[in-house]
């Protein structure tokens, strides 16, 4: 999930909300490497 904090947009897991990437200048930066976090999520071995 992405959020929203003052010093820019966070990837978070939706679970646990470890930080996963960021902060972010812009929305898109942020939607990017949440696509990459799913890829490999589901990559599997």
């Amino acid at each position: 999930m992405i959020k929203k904090r003052k010093d820019g947009y966070y990837v978070l897991s939706e679970k646990t909300e470890k930080n996963l990437g960021g902060p972010y200048k812009t929305r898109e930066e942020a939607v990017k490497r949440l696509r990459q976090v799913e890829f490999f999520k589901h990559r599997g071995k």
